[in-house]
């Protein structure tokens, strides 16, 4: 039986009695297992006791020994407790003896030191004029490594003669000495810097960090590579004569890829900091190149007839090789201090691009312009004409797609406020030419007077309104197209609070964050432009859907569509306003004065309606039947937009619901011809009081 449970910290009794009781042999016989265990238990006990007692003997008999002992432990500390005692007072009294000879002997040592250093300065002033004398003769050996070998003595015997009075002159002494060996070595170094020698590298890097010239040796290292690039670029141009730039840049930067990776695998066993050498080479060669890249540009840019599209396609290239260099950089594992290297590569990347930046609204504008002449309001017949204004709008709407993402395309965001105002140019140019169509509509229609012609003329109005309305729709569903995607991009603009503009000039001047995610400071030379920019980022996060960033150009289109809706209800109510119009001259106002006592006489049920006011009211009965094949429920949204944007004369307020719209328009005519029916009454000069009864059957068949 294991008893060693029984010295368990957690040892449970109850567990351990079903853990006996769980055994092969209790399974037979529980009752012989339980006195079998009580027997044990009993034996253990008794040894248990056994144990006890002994223990307790011997340490009853032990205990006289260890109190000896503990005595003689404390006399023997006393002892050595006076015996430290007696030593502390001899050192008190050797410090008092010889306090002064130690200060002697310190003064000593000091004198010694000083006098061993001016040994050595002297010993190295001799070692510096020695080694001067030496030198040339080194250097007309033309011994590498004796040169260095000498340069470096010379290096470390110059270090200790600071205080020398020519101390100056010996330090250019020495740098010359140190020019005119790199200038030995140059052949050398461009051979090994060409070849690529690995051997050759790290034998001239050993040399130029030991006379401390690494600095000048990354300069060789640079303008070799340099040369290699240019020429490169060089042969790119001449290669094929119909080759564009767009494929220069193409060829260009899969050579600065493929440079990249084989200069910063190289440059990671010879220099320290491999990274920032190749970034310094990479901005440096696309600083410098002949013919540069933005005078190749401007030359391709001019000679096309539309230069934006030009430019875009090539921006798409540099954003994807900036891509590409985003990622090498990444798997690099860059931090915080390569940011400037970095920094100034990238922004060398986009330069080229940076003055179009600064026009990117003229060329937008002009190209939208353009392409607006493609939509044409020509047609003489009134039908072909709205079905021309109809067929416009989504022409109108995808050139200014089209134009959005040429701005996140060729200017990734950073042009969105030169975006919107080419686009407030677009509409109002746009905005021009329908009115001179309206215009043309409404020549057409007054120059017909027959009621028919009214009601054609309205549900022409009506497909005008029709179409107003389409356009405040698109308008509404491209200007939240717009903020969704300026958002989108300015994941890539400098970091900036979305609550506290003041901060947006110091981050346009703060180094922080990924230089790829930093477009804004790339492609933006201005502080003011960027700041235009994040006034729109700020608006379009804080206040999301509700922020119009069209405002003008939705506020032009209300206000046509107000004057649609003017004109149609013009055209409607001329033919109320005809019947009206000789209201007071009716010869029945004098009917009593003409048709005698009969005629004076007869009573209010026996008058009838005059034609004026039948006319009217059956006039005015006709109206639904010409409104409704534009009512169809659910069908028809743009004319609820532009109800709710228009109001109706003689009406409360502007909108209404998709079912109230003939209501509002009857609202609108009923209203209209009381006001007038009530002014033609005033203009009559008498009433007799026969056709004051006839005048009052007239308003009650109105009513």
């Amino acid at each position: 039986m294991d008893f060693s449970r029984f010295a368990d910290e957690d040892f449970d009794t109850k567990d351990w009695v079903n853990a006996a009781f769980q055994m092969p042999e209790a399974q037979t016989n529980k009752d012989a297992h339980a006195a079998s265990l009580v027997m044990k238990l009993q034996m253990f006990i008794q040894e248990v006791n056994n144990s006890l007692e002994e223990t307790s003997i011997q340490a009853v008999q032990n205990l006289p020994r260890v109190l000896r002992d503990i005595d003689s432990v404390r006399q023997e500390a006393a002892l050595l407790q006076d015996q430290m005692r007696l030593v502390a007072e001899d050192i008190q009294k050797v410090e008092r003896d010889t306090s002064l000879s130690m200060h002697t002997l310190l003064k000593i040592d000091q004198v010694k030191c000083r006098m061993q250093d001016a040994s050595h300065a002297l010993q190295e002033a001799d070692n510096w004029t020695t080694l001067s004398a030496d030198v040339e003769d080194v250097f007309k050996s033309g011994d590498i490594e004796a040169i260095a070998s000498k340069l470096v003595a010379m290096q470390q015997s110059l270090q200790l003669l600071v205080d020398v009075p020519d101390y100056e002159e010996r330090c250019k002494h020495l740098q010359s000495l140190k020019t005119r060996f790199e200038a030995i070595l140059s052949p050398q170094l461009v051979a090994a810097f060409s070849s690529q020698s690995m051997d050759g590298a790290l034998m001239y890097v050993k040399i130029f960090k030991d006379i401390d010239c690494l600095p000048s040796l990354q300069k060789y290292y640079h303008k070799c590579i340099k040369n290699q690039l240019q020429e490169q670029w060089q042969s790119i141009r001449d290669a094929d004569p119909d080759e564009t730039v767009a494929d220069w840049l193409n060829n260009l930067y899969d050579v600065f890829v493929s440079t990249w990776h084989i200069q910063v695998k190289w440059c990671n066993q010879v220099f320290n900091e491999p990274l920032t050498v190749v970034c310094n080479l990479l901005q440096d060669t696309l600083a410098t190149l002949e013919p540069s890249l933005q005078y190749c540009i401007d030359s391709a840019a001019s000679s096309r007839p539309n230069p934006l599209t030009y430019l875009q396609e090539l921006k798409e290239i540099t954003d994807r090789y900036a891509k590409s260099l985003e990622g090498l950089v990444e798997a690099y594992g860059a931090d915080q201090s390569h940011h400037t290297c970095v920094h100034q590569l990238v922004q060398t990347i986009y330069a080229p691009y940076k003055k179009y930046m600064l026009q990117y609204d003229l060329y937008e504008e002009g190209l939208l312009l353009k392409q607006l002449e493609s939509i044409r309001f020509d047609r003489e017949e009134v039908l072909d004409c709205i079905r021309q204004i109809s067929d416009s709008v989504p022409k109108l709407f995808s050139y200014a797609k089209e134009a959005s993402e040429r701005c996140f395309t060729f200017t990734s965001g950073c042009g969105f406020p030169g975006l919107i105002k080419a686009l407030e140019k677009y509409f109002l140019a746009y905005k021009r030419e329908f009115n001179k169509a309206l215009k043309k509509v409404k020549a057409q229609h007054w120059s017909k007077d027959a009621e028919e012609d009214k009601w054609l003329s309205f549900q022409q109005a009506l497909r005008i309104i029709q179409v107003c309305g389409d356009l405040l729709v698109q308008i509404e569903v491209f200007n939240s197209t717009l903020c969704e995607n300026l958002l989108v991009a300015a994941n890539r603009f400098t970091p900036v609070s979305a609550e506290v503009p003041v901060e947006l000039e110091q981050s346009f001047g703060r180094n922080s964050g990924s230089p790829f995610h930093m477009l804004d400071k790339m492609l933006l030379e201005k502080w003011e432009s960027c700041q235009v920019l994040f006034d729109f980022v700020i608006r379009c996060r804080k206040y999301k859907g509700d922020v119009c960033v069209l405002e003008e150009a939705r506020s032009d289109m209300q206000l046509l569509c107000e004057d649609v809706h003017r004109f149609a209800f013009n055209i409607v109510f001329s033919q109320i306003e005809k019947y009206l119009r000789d209201l007071h001259c009716l010869e029945s106002w004098q009917a009593d004065r003409v048709g005698g006592a009969l005629t004076l006489d007869l009573p209010s049920f026996g008058l009838a309606p005059q034609e004026y006011i039948t006319k009217i009211g059956q006039y005015l009965m006709t109206f639904p039947q010409h409104i409704e094949p534009f009512l169809v429920e659910d069908d028809n949204p743009a004319l609820l937009k532009a109800m709710k944007y228009a109001r109706l004369p003689h009406t409360e307020e502007k909108g209404g619901h998709m079912s109230h719209i003939a209501d509002l328009w009857l609202e609108s005519f009923a209203t209209a011809t009381q006001y007038h029916y009530v002014e033609a009454i005033l203009k009559i000069s008498e009433l007799t009081p026969h056709s004051a009864k006839q005048l009052i059957i007239d308003i009650g068949k109105y009513r």
